[in-house]
């Protein structure tokens, strides 16, 4: 089986200003400077990627964006490309976050389209699926996970998964201070790696799928301890320097 690092990313959503970010960036790169049990990442809104770059380049931590167009340029107000957050030193793109399928309309269609425009400039993106609260009492996240990795298997093929990262999120958990119980999450990471596992058992075994849903200190340890859960996208805990820290250690 490969040896899967441990990778930790935290998503900013639309927080953040300039002296704040200085001084979170700052301690986070400090903190990691210490240890060296797992990748961490940051992903900050557009318009504060240029000082994350500034403060983190030369540095153990990566940085990338939270979203990005299919286009790869042109009259598309608003719109931010692949390549841009490639010039700006970008590793990583979040795609199919479930606020932006929700509040925003993303279908799988337009998730996959993005997948392929990450990595068509290089990037690697974090595709993120999961279930509402109503799917999944209706036991139905197998089959919602299923749907979701399926659009862009169909689009990219499974091989694609060699430079990506999943990031399984239940939607009831994100925002909300409910966290799935290790098990819970532990199953559908084993869900996600098995039905990969049976078109190509390599790229099964060496893609990195992260817990994303509500993920804070005090419950870090217990769900990175599961065999199938290589790390976190971690939302409001990302933003307190000594929390996030916190989950990078326990990503050992």
């Amino acid at each position: 089986m490969a040896t899967r690092r441990p990778l930790v990313a935290g998503n900013w959503k639309m927080h953040g200003n300039r002296v704040e970010t200085a001084a979170l960036v700052a301690t986070i790169r400090h903190g990691v400077d210490a240890f060296s049990v797992a990748d961490v990442a940051v992903c900050p809104p557009f318009i504060l990627i240029p000082l994350v770059a500034e403060k983190l380049a030369g540095g153990p931590v990566f940085w990338g964006g939270q979203n990005l167009s299919t286009h790869k340029s042109g009259a598309y107000t608003g719109e931010i490309s692949g390549s841009m957050l490639k010039d700006y030193g970008c590793t990583y793109v979040i795609v199919g976050h479930s606020e932006r399928r929700t509040l925003y309309g993303e279908n799988d269609s337009l998730v996959a389209e993005k997948y392929g425009a990450a990595q068509a400039a290089e990037l690697i993106p974090i595709l993120c699926v999961g279930e509402t609260l109503q799917e999944r009492e209706s036991n139905r996240t197998e089959d919602v996970v299923a749907r979701q990795l399926n659009a862009v298997i169909r689009a990219h093929g499974v091989s694609s998964f060699k430079h990506a990262v999943i990031a399984y999120e239940p939607v009831w958990a994100i925002g909300t201070g409910k966290t799935a119980t290790p098990e819970q999450a532990q199953d559908v990471h084993r869900f996600i790696r098995g039905r990969l596992a049976v078109m190509d058992k390599s790229v099964a075994d060496g893609v990195r799928i992260l817990y994303g849903g509500s993920m804070k200190a005090t419950s870090a340890g217990e769900l990175l301890a599961q065999p199938d859960i290589d790390g976190g996208l971690v939302g409001g805990a990302s933003l307190s320097a000594d929390e996030f820290l916190s989950i990078c250690r326990a990503a050992k």
